[in-house]
């Protein structure tokens, strides 16, 4: 362990977040720009993750706003530095297999999407560390980003198309605070029951971007009859949902080329059949 671990150890022990010197700091892989630690003190295990303010703040929000969703860990500490936060581990891991997609969304939207809570959006939306003035910019600017990575993959027609979807946008919706990142490679899984949702990046938005976020995260069963049985269970579904779809799978795909060209071809595939779903759907 090293010495910057150590202080934060001493510390955990002073404010009586953790008995005594864990038995265990493990470094846990998986995190893109965080470093975790799996601490276990006699039979409790905890992790300890580190970040800059600009993300830890956000999550240690997310997670107390949040603090009575069995899907989410307990928030324990956090450093008054808002350089680390520690919170309960949730034993499993990332593999659903076992499950459906239609089975995990469901849990999904019951266990944790229909829990999100209104917030005030004159701090703006989006991302909290670098706001939008609207829902509908933010979209456009997360567009914008994927369109450096989608030229490849996808042709002027399909941007502007998607262009115009974001035009279409209602600015005038209530915002909510969402988990931002919720995709399904940060869900924990035991027996392919899904027990755990982790590793929150907030946003401010509405409840079904991270809907449809989850749906578009893997790419298999990317239908429509996936969708429209998933999203029954959700409380708040406002229209154009599967506008919205469209504009999911566009920022996916930029991902995907970067992170999972593997996969390419099965979003593709997504992209042809979501174009005419949404073409027919806006057929006046």
């Amino acid at each position: 362990m090293d010495t910057r671990n150590k202080k934060i150890i001493a510390e955990l022990i002073k404010q009586n977040v953790i008995t005594a010197e864990p038995s265990r700091c493990k470094k846990l892989s998986g995190g893109t720009v965080s470093e975790l630690y799996l601490l276990k003190v006699d039979d409790s295990e905890y992790v300890l993750k580190l970040n800059g303010p600009e993300v830890t703040g956000p999550e240690a929000l997310f997670l107390d706003t949040y603090e009575e969703v069995g899907l989410l860990p307990k928030i324990l500490y956090v450093a008054p530095s808002n350089t680390y936060i520690v919170y309960s581990f949730i034993s499993g891991s990332t593999d659903y297999s076992g499950s459906s997609k239609k089975k995990v969304l469901k849990e999904l939207a019951g266990g944790l999407i229909n829990q999100y809570k209104k917030v005030a959006p004159e701090s703006g939306w989006g991302w909290m560390d670098s706001p939008s003035t609207s829902w509908r910019e933010f979209l456009g600017n997360e567009v914008s980003y994927a369109k450096e990575s989608n030229g490849s993959s996808l042709g002027p027609a399909d941007h502007q198309f998607i262009a115009g979807l974001v035009e279409k946008v209602d600015v005038k919706t209530e915002a909510y605070l969402l988990h931002g990142d919720c995709g399904f490679h940060n869900f924990i899984f035991n027996e392919g029951q899904l027990t755990g949702v982790i590793d929150p990046a907030p946003v401010i938005g509405i409840p079904v971007y991270d809907f449809v976020y989850a749906f578009c995260s893997t790419p298999d069963d990317l239908t429509k009859e996936t969708f429209d049985y998933a999203a029954r269970f959700l409380r708040v579904r406002p229209s154009a949902n599967y506008d919205l779809v469209l504009i999911g799978l566009y920022l996916r795909i930029a991902l995907c080329g970067k992170h999972h060209p593997e996969d390419l071809t099965y979003y593709m595939e997504a992209w042809s059949d979501w174009l005419k779903i949404v073409n027919s759907s806006n057929e006046p």
